[in-house]
């Protein structure tokens, strides 16, 4: 039996927790420190916050580095002390300089939770949502220079319901890329496993999600906005402004297409299990909501509680 395998594990988002905790408790590793985003400030107070993969590290009780920037001499001196075999990075948040790529014996891995060469980029959960795709996965990749262009050690594909969230479907490629590194190591470090250049079609990019992004547009379809409302569960949210003299914003989590016409916008129902709205084509049913600074509700509490009336504005 062979020395462990000296590995540095690079991340930040709760993504990536599971792959920790997963390579942790991987005979013949010894992640010798974790790489994640510095503190930053956080709630009504601004107060410095950790990451959700430094509070694991730290209950893990694994060495922590927080460098500003990975191409910072004295951050590259630091990793290069760690004399690593491997780095896996997954939800890091930076991109990795040349020197840092090339550092590792075996090389480095990122877990991306796309079907690469789709959606490459800050945002693959969502836009698989947002594009209606009937499955996506989780790609494992070995890092080149450029953004998700690395080639292909393996993929886990994965069904998406057809009431799925970015929530749901987060917790659920974090589990799926966890179970694929895991799966796929052996192979990988032995050389049975032969990573191969990304397919040269299919490419696209998915942009990073913006707060206004999450403002419902009601001359789109019912559908899109459905899966709209979908994606942006739970950030940023889908909202739209409630009509004068409320003129406060509305978040919905929760809605239904329904086979009912009107112009875009307006309140064609104010009954029964929530507000229901025209979109271009047909309508939604919202279902769960939360009016600004309130508490998240059916859309019947808060019918009874801020009673809309048909004919009425929404997003006006």
């Amino acid at each position: 039996m062979g020395e462990p395998l000296r590995v540095v594990f690079m991340g930040s988002a709760e993504l990536a927790c599971a792959s920790l905790e997963a390579l942790v408790a991987c005979d013949g590793m010894n992640v010798v420190a974790v790489v994640t985003q510095p503190d930053k400030p956080a709630g009504r107070k601004l107060q410095p916050q950790p990451s959700p993969v430094k509070r694991l590290a730290t209950k893990l009780g694994l060495p922590v580095l927080q460098p500003v920037s990975l191409r910072d001499p004295q951050a590259f001196a630091q990793l290069q002390a760690l004399a690593p075999e491997l780095v896996v990075v997954a939800a890091y948040g930076q991109i990795l300089p040349a020197a840092v790529l090339n550092l590792p014996l075996h090389g480095c891995l990122n877990i991306h939770t796309s079907l690469l060469p789709k959606y490459r980029g800050a945002a693959p959960i969502q836009s698989a949502l947002l594009n209606g795709d009937a499955e996506t996965g989780v790609t494992l990749m070995k890092m080149d220079a450029g953004l998700d262009t690395g080639d292909i050690v393996a993929t886990v594909a994965t069904p998406l319901a057809p009431d799925e969230t970015a929530q749901t479907l987060h917790d659920r490629l974090a589990q799926l890329g966890a179970q694929l590194l895991l799966a796929s190591l052996p192979d990988f470090l032995s050389g049975k496993i032969r990573p191969q250049p990304q397919p040269a079609t299919g490419a696209s990019y998915a942009a990073k999600i913006k707060k206004e992004d999450g403002r419902i547009d009601w001359s789109q379809s019912a559908h899109v906005l459905d899966r709209r409302i979908r994606a942006f569960t739970p950030w940023p949210g889908a909202f739209t402004d409630l009509p004068v003299p409320t003129q406060r914003l509305l978040k919905v989590r929760t809605a239904a297409v329904v086979d009912a016409f009107g112009e875009p916008g307006r309140v064609l129902d104010a009954e029964g299990a929530g507000p229901l709205v025209a979109c271009s084509e047909q309508a939604l049913r919202l279902l769960w909501v939360q009016r600004e600074g309130g508490q998240w509700m059916s859309g019947a509490e808060f019918l009874r509680g801020c009673p809309l009336q048909v004919g009425q504005q929404l997003g006006a």
